[in-house]
């Protein structure tokens, strides 16, 4: 009889690089994290495969891993992340794998892959969790790719050495963010039930390929279901403003969803985008005219400089002078917080925008900077000293104020950008585009409540 494999324990340093990790994400960067469905995780021990949707570079596998923290994580990332000896230690060590593509490393570096691979099988077969994504690169819209069948090689190998004998589990996911780009937004993790392999393991034994599609293409439907899956490409910019302003807002409202809570507002969004797609298939004239109309509105806006929330609040004079007032008596504790935390997401932000020219991998490089030299720099050497030189009391107080002064800081630019906005709004030339612009705005949403019903 084979002896009960048992997942690898987790060191020292990795559950203490994790707390840190934890600290940085889900009390710094994020807002609010929500996760649904984590009763269909599969137990610890048991060989898992986790399999989702890819958006936003490091942040979809890091709050996997944070979230799912009894047990030992595996995954594989794009394999340029490992070129740096330092990063690619670190990287293997917190479970990262290189993944060899063809596109961007060559055909030659992809035979490399099945020691990845190999090492991916060994985990399961070890009861491990392993996470990839199917897609094989992120996506920059709210849609999902076609999937590669990797995943389920790699899956059906792992049964194979195990002599299919016990199950390995496919656990489809699916990650969803109220904004990519920004510090202090909202983030969800929603995992769907898992399929089992151990029903498919004689139609595989006989018809690999065909047998592997299959599931393939009930895993993928399984993630599109989960998430928000935009398909009209054409038209994608259009549909992502509707429903992400006050159209979102309204029709959210209206059909009983919260608009503020994000798993809310996922499937008040999800039925938006079915009910624009159903609209544009009985009425194609009627729809392409709105989208026209709303290409025009949003190109409009950006021309002036303001956001939809201003045809919401329709802020007048007085708003932008007593946002000023605000602004101004808040002044001293925004200078005396933004010493120490500037240089947590704000600055870098600045400097990685005009670095980087895929701007889907700007808030990861974002945390990375945070967690490896603003953090150390702003938090940890100032607690130290501060120990050392005043004592515990001095750093302890620190250390508690350091994420107080961060949010302050934050809300502050916030408001600032709201009241520059509040400003453009009421500008005295501005104010015959503005009206054109609520006149249109206020069209478009009475003809698609007409469409929508």
């Amino acid at each position: 009889m084979e002896k009960k494999r048992t997942p690898r324990d987790h060191s020292l340093f990795l559950k203490a690089f994790r707390a840190y990790l934890q600290y940085v994400n889900s009390g710094l960067y994020f807002r609010k994290e929500h996760i649904i469905g984590l009763e269909n995780v599969p137990a610890d021990g048991t060989p898992v495969v986790v399999v989702s949707n890819h958006q936003n570079c490091l942040n979809d596998p890091l709050c996997v891993c944070l979230m799912l923290t009894d047990r030992r994580m595996n995954f594989l990332a794009r394999a340029n992340v490992f070129n740096n000896p330092v990063f690619n230690k670190a990287l293997r060590a917190m479970g990262l794998l290189p993944a060899y593509r063809m596109s961007h490393e060559g055909i030659a570096a992809v035979a490399k892959n099945k020691v990845t691979l190999d090492a991916a099988g060994e985990a399961l077969t070890n009861g491990e969790t392993v996470m990839l994504y199917p897609e094989a690169g992120h996506q920059d819209k709210r849609w999902l790719g076609v999937f590669k069948v990797t995943y389920l090689k790699m899956a059906f190998d792992a049964a194979s050495k195990m002599n299919f004998e016990r199950d390995v589990m496919i656990l489809p996911s699916c990650n969803h963010y109220s904004n990519y780009f920004h510090a202090r937004t909202d983030m969800l993790i929603k995992f769907g039930k898992p399929i089992s392999l151990k029903p498919y393991y004689e139609q595989y034994k006989e018809s690999p390929r065909e047998t592997m599609v299959k599931i393939n293409e009930i895993v993928r439907s399984v993630i599109q279901e989960m998430m928000l899956h935009i398909d009209d490409l054409e038209h994608y910019e259009q549909i992502d403003y509707l429903r992400d302003n006050g159209y979102g807002r309204k029709y959210a409202i209206e059909n009983g969803f919260k608009p503020r809570y994000l798993p809310s507002r996922l499937l008040s969004d999800q039925k938006l985008v079915t009910a624009l797609s159903e609209a544009t298939e009985r009425e194609p004239e009627q729809m392409e005219k709105i989208y026209q109309d709303t290409a025009e509105l949003i190109a409009g806006m950006k021309e002036i400089g303001i956001r939809d929330w201003l045809f919401i609040h329709n802020p007048g004079i007085a708003a932008p002078m007593l946002r000023g007032l605000g602004l101004l008596l808040l002044l001293p504790l925004f200078l005396v917080s933004i010493i120490p935390t500037g240089l947590l997401f704000i600055i870098p932000k600045i400097f990685l925008k005009k670095l980087i020219k895929d701007e889907m991998f700007i808030s990861s490089f974002n945390i990375g900077v945070s967690v490896f030299i603003s953090v150390p720099i702003c938090l940890v050497i100032p607690v130290v000293l501060l120990w050392i030189f005043a004592g515990f009391w001095w750093a302890f107080g620190y250390f508690v104020a350091f994420p107080v002064m961060f949010v302050l800081c934050w809300n502050y630019m916030r408001m600032f950008m709201k009241f520059v906005g509040s400003c453009r709004f009421v500008k005295r030339k501005n104010r015959e585009k503005v009206s054109k612009l609520r006149e249109l705005r206020e069209s478009i949403f009475n003809r698609l409540d007409k469409l929508l019903l």
